[in-house]
């Protein structure tokens, strides 16, 4: 792609993404998101092989069919109270339909067959995307929504847990991996926007730095399935100690920095006396971890039956930036002691 076109398609994803998060008005928060999706659709498509254009086909009719419901709600509820504000959405049947609408932008379950589908025919790079920025949107129109329904949120809540981990624990696709593994984070979320939406705020901004993390790693060593795992010791001496590392930030374990929003969403529920809400997203999260176990051995304790030594070098030549990755492990892995901090400096 000619670099200026891809500066422009950069600019107008950003532009639509930060126009739909600073608008109260549904029609321009509509208008960023058109903005976004279509400025998307062109890196989606960089190179013309048949599962990119299929997914990117695949992407364009999903987010259409979300933004067609979306636009259809918002109307409806301009003519039943007369007002555009995205606050002033209060109608249960609009509600609804918004709520629908939105999740099916972020492909969360039980709306999420697309999401796994699309990522798994992306590069990296474009799959990040994906993964992070493009959900921003959507998700801060979610926690705009002063009038909630816990019922719905707690149900999708749960069947997303409890499809992210089920889902990811027979592929063996990384970038379907990741997908699975991004709508379980966003289960979570979704139990606690109702109840605290500064906490859904923080355990997104914890979702990006691990999933962006993990993106660049597998950027990084070229790691498509979970066979080149295996030689991710000749190839990536360095990442195979901090791989599994991420992975287990991932899953939630502590005292690494994914255990901080599992840890607060938790207690913030049991204080709501949603207990066996609680505990049961707590179980059933443990099928999420079982497949970032699973990674992780493949990396770690295991080797490729191939001859890898001869065929591979030990070092990979690349120009990929560094720096961003290596600030993003740190983050991944160190940030828990200023758990509180974070959650003081929300903004929500």
């Amino acid at each position: 792609m000619n670099p200026f076109v891809k500066m422009i398609m950069i600019i107008s994803l950003i532009t639509g993404t930060l126009m739909a998060i600073t608008s109260s008005h549904w029609i321009l928060a509509w208008i960023g998101l058109e903005i976004n999706t279509f400025a998307i659709l062109p890196l989606m498509n960089q190179k013309y092989y048949p599962r990119t254009i299929e997914a990117t086909t695949k992407y364009f009719i999903i987010q259409t069919a979300a933004a067609t419901m979306l636009l259809f709600s918002t109307i409806l509820n301009a003519w039943l109270t007369g007002e555009w504000e995205i606050q002033q959405t209060s109608h249960p049947l609009i509600l609804m339909l918004v709520t629908i609408a939105l999740m099916l932008k972020m492909g969360l379950a039980p709306l999420h067959a697309w999401f796994p589908e699309v990522m798994q025919g992306l590069k990296f790079s474009t799959g990040l995307i994906l993964s992070t920025l493009q959900k921003l949107a959507p998700f801060s129109l979610l926690l705009q929504l002063t009038v909630g329904m816990p019922i719905l949120m707690s149900i999708f809540g749960l069947l997303s847990i409890l499809i992210g981990g089920w889902g990811g624990m027979n592929q063996t696709q990384t970038r379907k991996i990741l997908s699975y593994s991004s709508i379980a984070h966003f289960g979570w979320m979704l139990l606690i926007i109702q109840y605290m939406p500064s906490l859904a705020f923080t355990a997104f901004m914890i979702y990006v730095i691990m999933t962006s993390t993990m993106f660049m790693m597998f950027w990084f060593n070229q790691s498509t399935t979970m066979n080149t795992l295996l030689t991710s010791w000749p190839k990536t001496p360095a990442l195979l100690i901090i791989m599994p590392l991420i992975l287990m930030s991932l899953g939630g374990l502590p005292p690494l920095t994914g255990f901080i929003p599992k840890w607060f969403i938790l207690s913030e529920l049991v204080k709501h006396n949603l207990v066996i809400l609680s505990t049961t997203a707590a179980l059933v999260s443990l099928m999420s971890f079982s497949f970032y176990l699973r990674m992780s051995y493949a990396m770690a304790h295991t080797s490729s039956p191939n001859f890898t030594f001869m065929t591979l070098p030990w070092h990979i030549e690349t120009t990929y930036p560094l720096l961003p990755l290596a600030i993003c492990i740190g983050l991944s892995i160190y940030i828990l002691p200023l758990a509180s901090m974070i959650l003081a400096m929300t903004p929500y």
